[in-house]
């Protein structure tokens, strides 16, 4: 069973692309989620939540000001504990202690597949455990 309080937030300038990936949470069992268009929402919703996060699937596209580094936001914002910018050809690497929580795709949408893969790393209760001993 997933766990239905997580909170996901999508932020693209298109609205079919928000919407495909609305759909695909909610073909795996989420449903918390705050699809946004436009950078000030993004701000808004960010700085004024009274919790964080748990996932936020934003475009290397968006609509961003100039000089506002989107990376440097999601690395640097507690409110925010996963992300995954996608849509980013020839971003620079990020350094291992960030790669745990900063997700990078070159893929122009995250499919179902892809999505599926970051749920188990993010919500691995709803997935089988794997055989072997207990991590202590």
């Amino acid at each position: 069973m997933s766990n239905r309080a997580l909170r996901i937030l999508i932020a693209d300038n298109q609205h079919f692309q928000r919407m495909q990936i609305e759909r695909a949470l909610n073909q795996l069992g989420y449903y918390r989620i705050v699809p946004v268009h436009r950078l000030e929402e993004l701000l808004t919703l960010v700085e004024y939540s009274s919790a964080p996060f748990d996932l936020a699937i934003i475009s290397a596209t968006f609509d961003v000001a100039d000089g506002f580094d989107l990376l440097a936001f999601c690395m640097d914002n507690r409110q925010l504990h996963q992300v995954l910018i996608y849509d980013c050809p020839g971003w620079p690497g990020i350094a291992s202690h960030r790669r745990q929580s900063i997700h990078v795709s070159q893929a122009q949408l995250p499919d179902h597949e892809a999505l599926g893969q970051l749920m188990q790393l993010i919500d691995p209760a709803d997935y089988p455990a794997q055989a072997g001993p207990c991590p202590r």
